[in-house]
């Protein structure tokens, strides 16, 4: 439980969210209704190739099939996807003619189908529209299904990508990325691997950390992020142990959805920025950079947010009665080493063949990050930087 729980009257707070959500076993079988509700026909379906050899495609084009939705498939979607990709895939989008865009895969699919939509009804190319509310034009109706319980992409109102040109993430935000449609289905999550369930599953984790201690928290965000931590705290390692547990593949989906929305609103954080340039410089996936950088952080700001931390412990099922507020706080950091450890993730960057050489490059990779800053507990310098990328060693 929540202790103590007040809200700031004077402040206003929002919430952003998709249009319209449905959770449930196989819900995906909706998808040919809801876009004919959107008034679509011809559907482009954004994803990846790793759903294409998983043969989860099949789920989605007997669906449409049966609907009569006419469909064509782009599966050229890469890891921390470039902004080519987003736009050689709107301007099929154009080109073709098509008036709904479907989004199924994980969360880079999900992101590339978000950037499609809009670019195919806006000009220019994607980092053209890079930042707050950049986008003029609304894009093309949207559904997002995940296949993987981690990013939460079918619940936010970013679009992250890669600009191959300055090798950093870049990302856009608007309330016209935010989906009409996420189809949250557990069946489709099933076929899974432990490592990437794992890795997911952090993902989702960070996102509902940082966003309950981010100094942007509204009550809104803080509601929905305990409950997510809550939830993957406790269905994570079933997850990963037993991936057919359709139970735990339900909630660990909510998790991430719910974690989506709560970083939407109320932003990440510290933990999220030094994580990137582990992305861009070595390739690593965004959910095992997060898992890495995770603790490192949560030991930089356990000072800032004692009593914010305190309850993460709680809601990861740590008994804090009867210690003080630091303790208690301390106890969110081991609860997440503890997860680590059962997921078999480590938090040392040396274990993935990073070095002390790399420091520098780590250090100015995170510098570009800095927006991500600006929500975080506490403020970071570059010697701030550079002493957690040494710990994390």
């Amino acid at each position: 439980m929540i202790k103590n729980v007040y809200y700031e009257l004077e402040n206003a707070a929002t919430l952003l969210a998709p249009n319209k959500t449905v959770l449930g076993k196989k819900s995906v079988d909706e998808t040919g209704r809801e876009i004919k509700i959107l008034g679509g026909s011809r559907a482009l379906i954004v994803t990846d190739p790793g759903v294409m050899a998983a043969g989860l495609i099949s789920l989605l084009e007997n669906v449409l099939k049966s609907e009569k939705i006419d469909f064509e498939i782009y599966d050229r979607v890469q890891a921390e996807p470039p902004a080519r990709i987003v736009d050689e895939a709107a301007e099929v989008a154009r080109h073709r003619k098509f008036d709904v865009i479907v989004g199924f895969g994980g969360g880079s699919s999900l992101d590339v189908a978000k950037g499609v939509a809009v670019m195919a009804t806006n000009s220019g190319k994607a980092v053209d529209y890079v930042g707050m509310n950049m986008i003029p034009k609304r894009g093309l109706p949207k559904i997002l299904i995940p296949t993987t319980a981690g990013t939460g992409s079918e619940a936010t109102w970013v679009c992250v990508i890669t600009d191959e040109g300055e090798n950093t993430k870049k990302s856009l935000y608007s309330n016209l990325l935010l989906p009409d449609v996420a189809i949250l289905d557990p069946c489709v999550t099933i076929s899974m691997p432990p490592a990437i369930t794992a890795a997911t599953g952090f993902d989702a984790l960070v996102h509902s950390i940082e966003s309950y201690v981010s100094v942007n928290a509204t009550p809104y965000t803080r509601i929905m992020a305990y409950e997510a931590v809550r939830l993957i705290a406790t269905n994570l390692p079933v997850a990963y142990g037993k991936g057919d547990d359709l139970r735990s593949r339900y909630n660990m989906l909510l998790a991430a959805n719910l974690a989506g929305m709560a970083f939407t609103s109320g932003g990440l954080g510290a933990c999220h920025g030094l994580a990137y340039p582990l992305g861009t410089e070595y390739h690593m996936p965004h959910g095992e950079s997060n898992a890495i950088m995770l603790v490192h952080i949560m030991e930089f700001n356990l000072m800032a947010r004692r009593e914010k931390y305190a309850e993460v412990a709680a809601a990861m099922g740590e008994n804090i009665d009867g210690l003080s507020m630091y303790e208690a706080a301390e106890k969110s950091v081991a609860a997440v080493k503890k997860l680590l450890l059962a997921t078999n993730i480590s938090s040392k960057l040396s274990d993935y063949g990073i070095e002390e050489k790399d420091v520098p490059k780590l250090v100015q990779g995170g510098l570009k990050q800095s927006r991500f800053f600006i929500p975080n507990p506490r403020n970071l310098t570059a010697a701030d930087i550079e002493a957690i990328y040494r710990k994390a060693l």
